[in-house]
C-alpha cells in the first residue's frame, strides 16, 4: 500500500542546510493503522508533509497506492491529494462561516455539481460521525469535539485510500480525545481505512496497530500490537 524508500528531506535555511529525514525506510499495509511519535524536531511531521504530497523529498521515494509521488507533477500531486488522500489537523481547519453539510461537501466542489449520490454520501458520513441533525449548523458554533467530527468526514468524503491525521486529539481533552479516536477505530475496522497519525500522546498512540518511533530523522524502532511488549512499552508511558 505505501512503501517509503531511503526517504530524506533538506531544509536551506541561508547558507545551511538541515537534514531533517536521514534515510527513512517504512512498509504501511493496506488498511493498517499506524501512529507516528517521536520527540520535536525528529521528522515526523515532515514524513507527514512528504505522504500527503504537500512537499517533495531531497532523495528516496513514497509509493501510495501503486503510485510513485517523486515523479508526479504539482498538479498531479494536487489531483492525487484531492482523490486519494484525507487530512485531519489539529485545528480543524474548517470554514466557520459554512455549516457542518456545506464544509463536509467542500472537497467535492472540485469535481463539478454534487450529484444525489454524493448528498446521501455527505448525509451517512453526517450519520456516521454521530452529528446527525446537526447538518445546517455553522461549525463555529460547534464544540472542540464537535468540529473535529466534521473535519473527519470532509476528510472521508472522497473515500481516499489513505487518511493522514496530523495530532488530530491535540486540542481535545481526553474524553472527546477518545471520541475521536474510536471513531478512527469504527472506519478503520470497517472500512479497512488506511491511518497515518502524527501524536506526541501515548494515549491516542494506543489505539494504533503499530507505533513507529521516530528519532534524529530516522525510524528508531517499531513496535506493535501483535508483539509480546506491547502493552509493557504502553504502560510505561502512561505510568
Amino acid at each position: 500500500m505505501i512503501t517509503i524508500e531511503n526517504l530524506s528531506k533538506e531544509f536551506l535555511q541561508g547558507q545551511q542546510s538541515t537534514e531533517v529525514l536521514k534515510g527513512v525506510n517504512l512498509n504501511i499495509k493496506e488498511g493498517e493503522f499506524v501512529a507516528i511519535m517521536g520527540p520535536s524536531g525528529s521528522g515526523k511531521s515532515t514524513l507527514l508533509q512528504l505522504l500527503g504530497g504537500l512537499d517533495v523529498p531531497t532523495n528516496g521515494t513514497i509509493q501510495i497506492d501503486q503510485k510513485y509521488l517523486n515523479g508526479m507533477t504539482e498538479k498531479e500531486r494536487t489531483i492525487f491529494r484531492r482523490k486519494k488522500l484525507g487530512f485531519v489537523f489539529q485545528n480543524y481547519q474548517l470554514l466557520s462561516t459554512l455549516t457542518v453539510e456545506e464544509n463536509i461537501a467542500f472537497p467535492l466542489h472540485a469535481d463539478g455539481k454534487l450529484t444525489n449520490e454524493k448528498n446521501r454520501m455527505i448525509q451517512e458520513l453526517i450519520e456516521s460521525v454521530g452529528l446527525d441533525g446537526l447538518n445546517r449548523k455553522r461549525v463555529n458554533l460547534l464544540s472542540g469535539g464537535q468540529q473535529q467530527r466534521v473535519a473527519i468526514a470532509r476528510a472521508l468524503v472522497n473515500n481516499p485510500a489513505v487518511l493522514l491525521a496530523d495530532e488530530p486529539t491535540g486540542n481535545l481533552d481526553r474524553a472527546k480525545a477518545e471520541e475521536i479516536l474510536s471513531l478512527f477505530l469504527k472506519f478503520h475496522h470497517e472500512n479497512k481505512q488506511t491511518i497515518i497519525m502524527v501524536t506526541h500522546d501515548i494515549f491516542a498512540a494506543g489505539f494504533a496497530d503499530r507505533i513507529v518511533l521516530f528519532r534524529d530523522g530516522v525510524v528508531d524502532r517499531v513496535i506493535s500490537r501483535k508483539d509480546g511488549d506491547y502493552a509493557k512499552y504502553l504502560a510505561s508511558f502512561m505510568a
